[in-house]
């Protein structure tokens, strides 16, 4: 009789804890995200700015650009004017509006050699690391071979044969940078699969798919998200360069490496034309490792209840 009432009180407790427990759950992920905005740098909002500015540009360049993309408006290289905000180019285009339409080609081109990347890298990578053994020693190898080409020299001969279309652009891009996703994903995997929790899954009977999607990369996704944002940044730089020799976005469509070649005759004559796309590239550039330097400061702290002090 004397335990009923403890009994009693120890089930109302479980009950009460098992209502608030998905309460507290989804205001903590909230409070979490919102604080650790609110204890971003100023560097980081920069960033977030600058990128949140280019995305808006390349989703609504037709309702932003005052003209078309191809669109001839003027002379070649006409001075800033109440019309061209920016001047012309050296064919008489609106270089505001080239601009603004070169951000949806070369940030879209970007962000689908990356997604590729990181698609066909990480998952071979995780599958390296929990296979093990022949597979592993495969994919390897086959990576070694493909980093042993230097990556220009190997994307060169790859579009003399195929053509540089965009399509074209997007696969080999991808296909090769997703050899250095392969080799971080391979990395933390094998740190991974080693743990306890994924032994333990093994012995439960899990399959391989499961154990990957639901145990490793849970686990690996902080450091793949960062890396994510350097390996756009690098292939974004990739492509300007492509475009700048003419293996990129083809006229007449814009894009900022090709507008910088197209228009470096202007600084001959004092013309700031070239300029302009050289310092979106920049200005990206800056913003996205601004937002990365923060996404890894974040990933280094303490979690669990240290991360509370």
């Amino acid at each position: 009789m004397t335990n009923a009432p403890n009994t009693l009180d120890t089930a109302e407790e479980a009950v009460a804890l098992a209502e608030i427990q998905p309460v507290i759950i989804r205001r903590s992920w909230h409070q979490r995200v919102w604080r650790e905005l609110r204890r971003a740098p100023l560097t980081a909002w920069f960033g977030l700015i600058v990128i949140l500015l280019y995305l808006v540009a390349a989703f609504f360049a037709p309702l932003i650009a005052p003209y078309p993309e191809t669109d001839l408006v003027g002379g070649p290289f006409d001075p800033w004017s109440d019309q061209n905000w920016l001047g012309t180019d050296q064919l008489g285009r609106d270089m505001f509006s080239r601009l603004i339409y070169a951000a949806r080609n070369t940030m879209g081109i970007a962000v689908l050699t990356t997604a590729l990347s990181f698609t066909v890298g990480g998952l071979l990578g995780l599958l390296a690391a929990v296979l093990r053994g022949w597979v592993d020693q495969v994919l390897g190898r086959i990576v070694d071979v493909m980093m042993s080409i230097p990556q220009l020299i190997f994307l060169l001969v790859l579009l003399s044969f195929l053509g540089t279309s965009v399509v074209n652009l997007v696969l080999i891009i991808g296909i090769l940078d997703s050899t250095r996703v392969f080799r971080l994903a391979r990395a933390l995997g094998m740190n991974i699969a080693v743990l306890e929790f994924v032994e333990a899954a093994k012995l439960r009977g899990e399959g391989l798919w499961w154990i990957i999607s639901r145990e490793i990369l849970p686990n690996t996704l902080a450091p793949l998200l960062s890396e994510f944002g350097l390996r756009f940044c690098f292939n974004f730089l990739f492509v300007a360069a492509l475009s700048f020799l003419g293996l990129g976005v083809q006229p007449p469509y814009a894009d900022w490496g090709g507008m910088v070649a197209d228009n470096k005759a202007a600084i001959q004559f004092g013309m700031f034309a070239p300029l302009y796309p050289a310092m979106a590239i920049a200005l990206l550039t800056v913003g996205i490792n601004l937002v990365v330097d923060w996404l890894l400061s974040i990933d280094a702290r303490p979690s669990g209840a240290l991360a509370e002090l």
